[in-house]
Protein backbone atom coordinates (compact mmCIF):
# COMPACT_ATOMS: atom_id res chain seq x y z
CA UNK A 1 0.00 0.00 0.00
CA UNK A 2 1.18 3.45 -0.72
CA UNK A 3 2.91 4.67 2.65
CA UNK A 4 0.44 6.82 4.23
CA UNK A 5 0.84 7.88 7.29
CA UNK A 6 -3.44 7.30 8.31
CA UNK A 7 -3.36 4.20 6.75
CA UNK A 8 -0.46 3.14 8.14
CA UNK A 9 -1.53 3.91 11.48
CA UNK A 10 -4.81 2.24 10.79
CA UNK A 11 -3.32 -1.26 9.43
CA UNK A 12 -1.20 -1.16 12.12
CA UNK A 13 -3.54 -1.06 14.59
CA UNK A 14 -5.72 -3.48 12.59
CA UNK A 15 -2.87 -6.17 13.59
CA UNK A 16 -2.01 -4.86 16.69
CA UNK A 17 -4.88 -7.05 17.69
CA UNK A 18 -6.18 -9.28 15.20
CA UNK A 19 -7.19 -7.88 11.83
CA UNK A 20 -11.01 -8.83 10.69
CA UNK A 21 -9.57 -10.02 7.09
CA UNK A 22 -6.97 -12.20 9.02
CA UNK A 23 -8.62 -15.28 9.22
CA UNK A 24 -6.25 -17.71 9.38
CA UNK A 25 -6.18 -19.73 6.02
CA UNK A 26 -6.59 -18.17 2.60
CA UNK A 27 -9.66 -16.48 1.30
CA UNK A 28 -11.99 -18.79 -0.31
CA UNK A 29 -12.38 -17.80 -3.48
CA UNK A 30 -8.69 -17.77 -3.87
CA UNK A 31 -8.58 -21.73 -3.31
CA UNK A 32 -11.67 -21.70 -5.99
CA UNK A 33 -9.29 -20.54 -8.29
CA UNK A 34 -6.36 -22.11 -8.02
CA UNK A 35 -6.63 -24.28 -11.11
CA UNK A 36 -6.49 -20.78 -12.96
CA UNK A 37 -3.00 -19.51 -11.23
CA UNK A 38 -0.23 -20.11 -12.96
CA UNK A 39 4.18 -20.07 -12.65
CA UNK A 40 5.75 -17.51 -10.57
CA UNK A 41 3.17 -15.80 -8.16
CA UNK A 42 3.34 -12.50 -6.53
CA UNK A 43 0.91 -11.78 -3.90
CA UNK A 44 0.27 -7.80 -3.25
CA UNK A 45 -0.28 -6.56 0.26
CA UNK A 46 0.22 -10.39 1.36
CA UNK A 47 -0.54 -9.68 4.79
CA UNK A 48 0.30 -12.85 7.22
CA UNK A 49 0.45 -14.59 3.96
CA UNK A 50 -1.98 -16.77 4.23
CA UNK A 51 -2.79 -16.53 0.42
CA UNK A 52 1.01 -16.78 -0.66
CA UNK A 53 1.24 -19.66 1.54
CA UNK A 54 -1.41 -21.73 -0.06
CA UNK A 55 0.26 -21.22 -3.50
CA UNK A 56 3.55 -21.79 -2.30
CA UNK A 57 2.08 -25.56 -0.95
CA UNK A 58 0.67 -26.09 -4.54
CA UNK A 59 4.41 -25.43 -5.81
CA UNK A 60 4.48 -21.88 -7.14
CA UNK A 61 7.70 -19.79 -6.84
CA UNK A 62 5.59 -17.25 -4.63
CA UNK A 63 6.63 -13.60 -3.30
CA UNK A 64 4.42 -11.61 -1.20
CA UNK A 65 5.06 -8.21 -0.12
CA UNK A 66 3.04 -5.91 1.78
CA UNK A 67 4.37 -1.98 3.70
CA UNK A 68 4.13 -2.73 7.15
CA UNK A 69 6.75 -4.75 8.89
CA UNK A 70 4.67 -6.82 11.23
CA UNK A 71 2.48 -8.89 9.00
CA UNK A 72 5.74 -9.57 7.11
CA UNK A 73 7.49 -11.06 10.14
CA UNK A 74 4.40 -13.12 10.92
CA UNK A 75 3.93 -14.64 7.29
CA UNK A 76 8.05 -15.46 7.13
CA UNK A 77 7.61 -17.10 10.75
CA UNK A 78 4.58 -19.19 8.97
CA UNK A 79 6.45 -20.09 6.05
CA UNK A 80 9.72 -20.91 8.19
CA UNK A 81 7.37 -23.16 10.26
CA UNK A 82 5.17 -24.53 7.23
CA UNK A 83 8.54 -25.88 5.15
CA UNK A 84 7.39 -23.43 2.38
CA UNK A 85 10.14 -21.44 0.55
CA UNK A 86 7.80 -18.37 -0.24
CA UNK A 87 9.48 -15.29 0.43
CA UNK A 88 8.28 -12.11 2.16
CA UNK A 89 9.41 -8.62 1.85
CA UNK A 90 8.16 -4.75 3.18
CA UNK A 91 7.63 -2.96 0.00
CA UNK A 92 5.43 -0.47 -1.23
CA UNK A 93 3.04 -1.15 -3.69
CA UNK A 94 3.36 1.06 -6.15
CA UNK A 95 7.21 1.00 -6.39
CA UNK A 96 6.99 -3.12 -7.47
CA UNK A 97 8.90 -2.33 -10.67
CA UNK A 98 12.13 -1.73 -8.08
CA UNK A 99 11.69 -5.59 -7.58
CA UNK A 100 13.80 -6.34 -11.10
CA UNK A 101 11.25 -9.65 -11.68
CA UNK A 102 8.23 -10.31 -13.25
CA UNK A 103 5.65 -12.85 -12.74
CA UNK A 104 3.04 -15.48 -14.54
CA UNK A 105 0.49 -14.58 -11.89
CA UNK A 106 -0.85 -11.77 -9.53
CA UNK A 107 -3.36 -11.76 -6.93
CA UNK A 108 -4.77 -8.73 -4.78
CA UNK A 109 -6.52 -9.70 -1.75
CA UNK A 110 -8.19 -6.76 -0.36
CA UNK A 111 -5.32 -4.28 -1.53
CA UNK A 112 -6.71 -2.53 -4.71
CA UNK A 113 -10.17 -0.62 -2.96
CA UNK A 114 -7.68 0.95 -0.40
CA UNK A 115 -6.26 3.40 -2.92
CA UNK A 116 -6.77 7.46 -3.79
CA UNK A 117 -7.82 7.23 -7.78
CA UNK A 118 -4.54 8.87 -8.17
CA UNK A 119 -2.91 6.08 -6.29
CA UNK A 120 -4.64 3.77 -8.21
CA UNK A 121 -3.49 4.58 -11.54
CA UNK A 122 -0.37 4.44 -9.99
CA UNK A 123 -0.58 0.96 -9.21
CA UNK A 124 -2.01 -0.78 -12.66
CA UNK A 125 0.96 0.93 -13.63
CA UNK A 126 3.07 -0.74 -11.09
CA UNK A 127 1.43 -4.25 -11.66
CA UNK A 128 1.58 -3.47 -15.21
CA UNK A 129 5.74 -3.62 -14.74
CA UNK A 130 5.71 -6.91 -13.07
CA UNK A 131 3.17 -8.83 -14.30
CA UNK A 132 3.96 -10.91 -17.86
CA UNK A 133 2.21 -10.30 -20.84
CA UNK A 134 -0.23 -12.87 -21.22
CA UNK A 135 0.10 -12.93 -17.10
CA UNK A 136 -3.09 -12.81 -14.98
CA UNK A 137 -4.25 -10.66 -12.34
CA UNK A 138 -6.64 -12.20 -9.52
CA UNK A 139 -8.46 -9.67 -7.62
CA UNK A 140 -10.47 -9.36 -4.58
CA UNK A 141 -12.06 -5.92 -3.65
CA UNK A 142 -15.07 -4.35 -1.89
CA UNK A 143 -18.14 -4.09 -3.70
CA UNK A 144 -20.64 -1.40 -4.35
CA UNK A 145 -23.24 -3.69 -3.19
CA UNK A 146 -21.52 -3.62 0.35
CA UNK A 147 -23.84 -0.96 1.80
CA UNK A 148 -22.00 2.58 3.04
CA UNK A 149 -20.47 2.66 6.09
CA UNK A 150 -16.61 1.85 8.14
CA UNK A 151 -14.25 -0.13 5.67
CA UNK A 152 -12.88 0.59 2.74
CA UNK A 153 -13.93 2.79 -0.50
CA UNK A 154 -17.06 0.43 -2.18
CA UNK A 155 -15.72 -0.36 -6.14
CA UNK A 156 -18.06 -0.51 -9.01
CA UNK A 157 -17.52 -3.02 -11.86
CA UNK A 158 -17.62 -0.08 -14.18
CA UNK A 159 -13.78 1.70 -12.04
CA UNK A 160 -12.63 -1.99 -12.65
CA UNK A 161 -12.85 -1.86 -16.13
CA UNK A 162 -11.89 1.59 -16.42
CA UNK A 163 -8.98 0.97 -14.12
CA UNK A 164 -7.64 -1.64 -16.43
CA UNK A 165 -8.49 -0.66 -19.64
CA UNK A 166 -5.02 -0.24 -20.90
CA UNK A 167 -3.20 -3.14 -21.73
CA UNK A 168 -5.23 -5.36 -19.97
CA UNK A 169 -8.62 -7.38 -20.80
CA UNK A 170 -10.95 -7.95 -17.79
CA UNK A 171 -12.11 -11.49 -18.14
CA UNK A 172 -14.75 -11.52 -15.74
CA UNK A 173 -16.11 -10.14 -12.59
CA UNK A 174 -18.15 -11.86 -10.45
CA UNK A 175 -20.16 -11.10 -7.07
CA UNK A 176 -18.44 -13.15 -3.93
CA UNK A 177 -18.09 -12.18 -0.29
CA UNK A 178 -15.23 -11.29 1.73
CA UNK A 179 -14.59 -14.19 4.72
CA UNK A 180 -13.78 -12.51 7.65
CA UNK A 181 -13.10 -13.09 11.65
CA UNK A 182 -16.71 -14.04 13.12
CA UNK A 183 -16.38 -10.94 15.66
CA UNK A 184 -20.04 -8.96 15.53
CA UNK A 185 -17.79 -6.06 17.55
CA UNK A 186 -15.48 -6.13 15.34
CA UNK A 187 -17.34 -6.37 11.96
CA UNK A 188 -20.09 -3.95 10.63
CA UNK A 189 -20.21 -5.69 7.29
CA UNK A 190 -23.30 -7.55 6.15
CA UNK A 191 -24.08 -10.75 8.06
CA UNK A 192 -22.54 -13.60 5.53
CA UNK A 193 -19.18 -11.30 4.87
CA UNK A 194 -18.80 -7.71 3.14
CA UNK A 195 -19.90 -8.05 -0.52
CA UNK A 196 -16.94 -8.21 -2.88
CA UNK A 197 -16.14 -8.29 -6.74
CA UNK A 198 -13.88 -11.25 -7.87
CA UNK A 199 -11.74 -10.29 -11.11
CA UNK A 200 -9.68 -11.76 -13.51
CA UNK A 201 -7.58 -9.45 -15.75
CA UNK A 202 -5.36 -10.63 -18.09
CA UNK A 203 -1.91 -8.81 -19.24
CA UNK A 204 -1.72 -7.84 -22.70
CA UNK A 205 0.72 -5.42 -23.32
CA UNK A 206 3.62 -4.77 -24.41
CA UNK A 207 7.20 -6.13 -21.60
CA UNK A 208 9.55 -3.36 -21.67
CA UNK A 209 11.92 -3.96 -24.53
CA UNK A 210 9.31 -6.90 -26.00
CA UNK A 211 6.83 -7.10 -28.14
CA UNK A 212 2.76 -7.28 -27.77
CA UNK A 213 1.47 -10.01 -26.73
CA UNK A 214 -0.72 -11.98 -28.70
CA UNK A 215 -3.62 -12.52 -26.20
CA UNK A 216 -7.74 -12.38 -26.36
CA UNK A 217 -10.11 -13.09 -23.77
Amino acid sequence: MSQNVPQREHFQQAYDGRAPWDIGKPQPVFVEAAEQVTGRLLDVGCGTGENSLFFAARGHPTTGIDFLEHPIAEANRKARERGLPATFMVMDALRLDELGEDFDSAIDCGLFHVFSDPDRARYVDALESVVKPGGRLFLMCFSDLEPPGDGPRRITRDEIHAAFATDWHVESIRQVRFETRRDPQQSPFSEGGPFAWFSVICRTGSSPGGTIADVKG
